[in-house]
């Protein structure tokens, strides 16, 4: 065969592969038409431009294919650094930063600023029309200050922990996403929100993130995180799980460590009104396709 027949072959058989793609994707584009899908991207998943660049293009194809995606982001390892750069301390309490009025100003500045700005930025070159919020814009959210118990290891007493700035949402306003959406804007979301005191707390971005699919009935709540998912005793990915199955697997051990508080926060959405909530490793390039558009998907999908 000669070459121009070998790379016509070549050709060929790309396009039928594209088109296998494209028909296979058409269903799930039909499912979620019109559909809420909120996506909460972590801030460990930000550090590699290329996966940055990739998830971008995610997002405004889930818009192109007449979706309406929301970004909600963190920024923890950011805000580590810009607090380690001007030298302030930061302490944790049951995994949680406390935050005292100094260290509040930098999380505003590096999740509503920087960071914010900068998720915006490469939805925008990728050819999306994104627009920058937190929860003070509107009143979108307004929370309530958290509190924790933590028991003293030396009296094994449970006292209260004051962990500062810290809130947890109270109220969340759909008109405003709504009024964004119908303008055929994406919303990139930043986890700093006012309290019924008038300040300014920083929220867990998964809590915040819940509480807005939850207020949006979103048809699907993504949580890129560092690992591919919930993992069985094996180690190997457990692809779907119920509310019922999850709790076991806590109780008997084989969801452990940060993945409890994960997981339990993907029981507050479900409870909230999120269809289903998965767990997926936001460093897998294009996760988020891979999850919507496919039948397998990607991570470990959560129902009630």
């Amino acid at each position: 065969m000669s070459v121009n027949a070998d790379t016509s072959a070549s050709t060929e058989e790309a396009m039928v592969s594209r088109a296998r793609i494209i028909s296979e994707a058409l269903p799930y584009m039909q499912r979620y038409d019109d559909k809420t899908i909120v996506v909460k991207y972590g801030g460990h998943a930000m550090g590699d431009e290329a996966l940055s660049r990739a998830f971008a293009r995610d997002i405004v194809l889930l818009k192109q294919s007449g979706m309406k995606p929301i970004v909600v982001h963190g920024g923890g390892p950011q805000i580590g650094a810009m607090l380690d750069k001007l030298g302030i301390k930061s302490e944790f309490k049951n995994g949680l930063r406390v935050t005292d009025k100094a260290t509040v100003e930098i999380v505003e500045m590096v999740l509503a600023g920087s960071i914010n700005k900068n998720i915006v930025s490469a939805i925008n070159a990728e050819g999306g029309r994104a627009i920058g919020l937190c929860g003070k814009d509107g009143n979108l959210v307004t929370v309530q200050k958290a509190t924790r118990t933590m028991r003293d290891p030396d009296s094994n007493i449970e006292k209260v922990v004051d962990l500062g700035f810290v809130g947890e949402p109270k109220t969340v306003n759909p008109a405003m996403l709504d009024m964004v959406a119908k303008e055929d804007l994406i919303p990139v979301v930043a986890p700093v929100a006012p309290g019924e005191d008038g300040e300014t707390y920083n929220v867990n971005a998964d809590t915040f993130a819940g509480a807005i699919a939850g207020a949006l009935k979103a048809a699907r709540l993504l949580f890129l995180t560092d690992v591919p998912g919930v993992l069985d005793k094996q180690g190997r990915l457990i692809k779907q799980l119920s509310k019922a199955e999850a709790l076991a697997l806590i109780a008997d051990g084989t969801i452990s460590g940060g993945m409890i508080p994960k997981v339990e926060t993907c029981f507050d959405a479900l409870e909230r009104g999120v269809e289903a909530v998965v767990i997926v490793n936001g460093k897998t390039p294009h996760s988020v396709l891979l999850e919507i558009f496919t039948e397998t998907g990607a991570g470990t999908l959560i129902t009630q």
